[in-house]
C-alpha cells in the first residue's frame, strides 16, 4: 500500500507503517496512493481528491477537520479519519499558559525589558506593572469537551471558578476525568456576562463562524481576556481588533487566526495581546503521538477493524 503525506512529519511516527513493507511518499509522489495523511493546515479540496484515484482513506493528522472537502469524499466512498487523543493535554496546557501569560503581562515585561522600551527604574518598583491573578476568577468555557475538561482541570486546580456552554449540557457521568472539579453550566450570554476569561475550545463548523463578534465581545466585561486555541474563523478578528483598541476587553491570548497564516497587522501592535503561530499541540511528544494515532487508523482501517478507528466520515 502506498502512502502519502501532505507535510514532511517525524519519520519515527511511522515505524509500523514502514515495517510492513508500506511505501510512504510525498504527496508530490503520491497520485497513486491509495491513503493520504493530510495535516490541519493542509486543505484537501475536490480538485485533489479527484486528482488521486486509488484514494480510499484520509488520515488527518490533526482533531480538526475542517481542512477536507468531506463532501467530495462522501461521494467517492473515501474514509476520513482524525486524531482526538493526542491534542488534549498540549493544546489545554497552551490554553492555560495564555491564560497567565495574557492576565500577568508576561509578554509585555519581556518585550519591555529585552528591547529597552523603558528603563530599569521604571520597571521595577512596588506599585509598578501590576497585573491580574487567574486565582479566584471565573473562566468560562465554550465547548466542555475533551480539551476543555483538561483546561478546566488546570484552572480549577489555580483557585479558578469554572462554567461552561455546549450545545448540549452535559450529564455529570458525561464530564470525563475532572476528579471532583465543579463545573457548572450556564447559557451563552451568561457565560460571557459573568466570565473574567472566555476559552474557546470547540470544534470549527459553518454553524458557529463568528460565534464572538461586535455583540457578543460588548457582553464581556471590559476587564475579562478572550482565549482561542480552536480556530481563527469562531472569531471576527476586526471586530476583536476594534474591541481591543477601545477598552471594551481588557486582553486576549491566540494561537489561531480568521486568515491563518495572515494575521491582522492591528494585533501585532497591541500590548494586550498574547500571540503564538498555532502551536496548540506543538510539542515533540505531541507530534509523535499523533502520529502513532494515525497509524492507529491506518492499520485499522487495512484490517478491516473500522471500530478501533477515530472515524470522521
Amino acid at each position: 500500500m502506498q502512502i502519502a503525506l501532505t507535510t514532511e512529519l517525524p519519520a519515527e511516527g511511522f515505524k509500523r507503517l514502514s515495517e510492513r513493507g508500506w511505501e510512504i511518499v510525498p504527496l508530490a509522489s503520491g497520485a497513486e496512493a491509495e491513503v493520504l495523511v493530510s495535516t490541519f493546515d493542509y486543505r484537501v479540496p475536490r480538485e485533489l481528491i479527484a486528482s488521486m484515484p486509488n484514494l480510499r482513506l484520509i488520515a488527518n493528522f490533526g482533531a480538526g477537520y475542517n481542512n477536507i472537502d468531506l463532501e467530495a469524499c462522501r461521494e467517492r466512498g473515501i474514509r476520513v479519519t482524525n486524531t482526538p487523543q493526542p491534542v488534549i493535554e498540549p493544546t489545554a496546557e497552551l490554553a492555560f499558559a495564555l491564560m497567565i501569560a495574557v492576565a500577568r503581562r508576561v509578554s509585555e515585561f519581556d518585550h519591555l525589558i529585552r528591547t529597552g522600551a523603558k528603563q530599569p527604574a521604571e520597571l521595577f518598583g512596588v506599585m509598578r506593572n501590576l497585573s491580574h491573578s487567574l486565582y479566584g476568577k471565573t473562566l468560562g468555557i465554550i465547548g466542555m469537551g475533551r480539551i476543555g475538561q483538561a483546561l478546566a482541570r488546570r484552572a480549577a486546580a489555580s483557585g479558578m471558578k469554572i462554567i461552561y456552554h455546549n450545545r448540549r449540557r452535559l450529564e455529570d457521568e458525561r464530564i470525563r476525568g475532572l476528579e471532583g472539579v465543579q463545573a457548572e453550566y450556564v447559557d451563552f450570554q451568561t457565560l460571557l456576562q459573568d466570565s473574567d476569561f472566555v476559552s474557546l475550545n470547540l470544534p470549527y463548523t459553518p454553524e458557529v463562524h463568528h460565534l464572538i463578534g461586535k455583540p457578543e465581545l460588548g457582553m464581556m466585561k471590559r476587564s475579562a481576556y478572550l482565549i482561542n486555541t480552536a480556530r481563527g474563523a469562531h472569531v471576527d478578528e476586526q471586530a476583536l481588533v476594534e474591541a481591543l483598541q477601545n477598552g471594551i476587553i481588557a486582553g486576549a491570548a491566540l494561537d489561531v487566526y480568521e486568515h491563518e497564516p495572515a494575521i491582522s497587522p492591528e494585533l501585532l501592535t497591541l500590548p494586550n495581546v498574547v500571540l503564538s503561530p498555532h502551536t496548540g499541540t506543538g510539542t515533540w511528544e505531541g507530534r509523535i503521538a499523533m502520529c502513532e494515532n494515525v497509524c492507529d487508523n491506518i492499520i485499522a482501517f487495512e484490517q478491516n477493524e473500522y471500530q478501533k478507528m477515530n472515524i470522521v466520515l
